[in-house]
């Protein structure tokens, strides 16, 4: 059964990577706004998330906003199997702008190592691309639901010879090898992190759960930390990669300095562009003993 459902999505996934850009993100919109229109999953947790991030919105605004995240959550949706599907020379070409790639240059400059802090901002598979076509680069991932599926996907992130290495202990290893040869490390940094590897720190106003393994890294090796994402550019015209600089005291010792910092990055690049953000994520399930959960506010975590 699990075969059959592999082969179900793999052909989904050809299907759709078929089809221009412009006609991916305009199937995108409309996904969006039936998940916006109907009583859904994404449209509850978008909402509660705006919410607690923006609460001084108005009602029109708030509802404005949480129409515009679904409509680009539904576009990133339609953009993935492109980027997995299309030759990577296509992909590439839909780079329009960029901002900031002196940073990098900067930060290695000296022959240290770069951490690539990827928030599931804009399209966050084009950005992987683009940076494993110009450095020596690893990324960290999540083994899939669906064993079949991990192997498709080692293949088509790591066409230019990108490396993924598993979040598991002889994955960081690897991992912080690659940064002391003065290689590239790509992390997604907003995820709510499993182990004992976080800290509580405040994301919008709110502690939750998040990530040290930065830190950690940054301690380890003397790799250098930047932060970066592909907006999305109107009218299907592409996209702009931009690398901005990360808040002081990410590398520091103390955990809870460090995520705070860390989160505080993340959500100034979120501010810069808040309707191609991940909102229907669950980022605030995780919070200090005795806080309510805000998706399931009769449960106490």
């Amino acid at each position: 059964m699990s075969k059959l459902k592999y082969l179900i999505v793999a052909g989904l996934l050809r299907i759709a990577g078929c089809l221009s850009l412009a006609n991916a993100q305009r199937i995108g919109k409309f996904v969006g706004l039936l998940m916006w229109k109907l009583p859904t999953q994404p449209r509850e947790v978008t909402g509660i998330n705006l919410s607690i991030c923006f609460p001084e919105l108005s009602q029109p605004d708030h509802a404005a906003m949480t129409k515009e995240s679904l409509k680009n959550t539904g576009m990133t949706m339609l953009e993935v199997p492109l980027m997995w599907e299309w030759p990577v020379e296509k992909c590439l070409d839909l780079i329009r702008e960029t901002e900031g790639l002196e940073l990098i240059d900067e930060a290695m400059a000296d022959g240290s190592g770069l951490i690539l802090l990827a928030p599931h901002l804009g399209n966050w598979e084009l950005a992987g691309l683009f940076f494993s076509s110009r450095y020596k680069m690893a990324a960290l991932y999540s083994p899939p639901n669906m064993p079949e599926f991990e192997d498709y996907m080692i293949r088509v992130r790591g066409r230019l010879g990108s490396e993924l290495v598993r979040g598991d202990r002889r994955g960081l290893g690897r991992l912080t090898s690659i940064l002391r040869e003065g290689g590239v490390a790509g992390i997604l940094p907003d995820q709510s992190p499993r182990g004992k590897g976080n800290a509580f720190a405040p994301f919008f106003g709110m502690e939750v759960k998040t990530m040290t393994l930065a830190s950690k890294l940054m301690q380890r090796t003397g790799a250098k930390a930047l932060v970066t994402y592909a907006e999305r550019l109107e009218n299907a015209e592409g996209f702009r990669i931009v690398v901005r600089q990360t808040e002081p005291d990410l590398d520091n010792k103390d955990a809870v300095t460090a995520t705070t910092a860390l989160n505080l990055t993340i959500e100034q690049c979120i501010r810069n562009i808040p309707g191609q953000y991940q909102w229907e994520y669950k980022r605030m399930r995780h919070r200090p003993a005795g806080e309510v959960n805000p998706y399931k506010p009769d449960r106490i975590c």
